[in-house]
């Protein structure tokens, strides 16, 4: 992978771009004021970085992240995703993004909902879990994939090679993963959920910063997995 598309250019959207430049991944950023408010991210980030609208970076990219609120899916430019990987970072917040009844009663997940609304892309659920300065803390990508270094994230995806391509970008970064099985699986890492940023925090207050990360190994976050019920 040589370019990565990001649409959304907000906390976690900007430490994945910086962990990707840091990794020698070009990155093209798109948010939705306009290529023009992203100047300060992209001189920050360096050379390998530029802006673009929305369909410039899910064109541009040999996968995407995808890290817009839910109340924004419908203003994607749907076709510019066709067939492209896309890494879903999305969490259903009623209170940002109104009442969605198919998330209400359980008969649909958030990325599910965002792969009906991007037919022709192959979703994958990933980043959702993670406070964003806790991820740009535990990215390990000098340490080997397996070791004691690394700490896992999850993902959950309906296409098994986009899951793999989504493992490699991970791993370039600088993470594990655990595969949490298909995208209708994706609420057992929502919020109040187990696995939704606890397991990353090792603040003894829940006062969350940089400084506070703590590293997940494979079978913490499985039993984080496993515990999530469904309300």
């Amino acid at each position: 992978m040589t370019t990565l598309g990001i649409v959304g250019a907000g906390h976690i959207g900007s430490t994945v771009a910086r962990l990707a430049v840091d990794a020698g991944v070009d990155v093209v950023l798109a948010n939705s004021r306009g290529p023009e408010t992203l100047a300060d991210l992209v001189a920050d980030l360096g050379p390998r970085a530029r802006a673009g609208t929305a369909t410039d970076a899910a064109s541009a990219g040999d996968l995407v992240v995808l890290t817009v609120p839910l109340k924004a899916l419908d203003d994607l430019p749907a076709d510019a995703f066709d067939g492209q990987v896309v890494l879903d970072t999305g969490n259903y917040y009623p209170q940002r993004d109104g009442r969605i009844p198919d998330l209400d009663d359980g008969s649909t997940t958030a990325s599910e909902l965002t792969a009906r609304t991007l037919p022709g892309a192959r979703v994958v659920k990933v980043f959702n879990n993670i406070f964003f300065e806790h991820l740009g803390a535990l990215a390990r990508p000098e340490a080997p994939a397996g070791s004691d270094e690394r700490s896992v994230l999850a993902i959950a995806g309906d296409d098994t090679a986009a899951k793999q391509t989504a493992t490699e970008l991970l791993d370039t970064i600088g993470y594990d993963v655990v595969d949490a099985g298909p995208l209708a699986e994706g609420w057992r890492f929502q919020p109040d959920t187990p696995a939704y940023g606890l397991p990353y925090d090792g603040s003894p207050d829940g006062t969350w910063s940089g400084a506070t990360a703590k590293r997940v190994g494979a079978q913490e976050l499985r039993d984080a997995l496993t515990a999530a019920t469904r309300g």
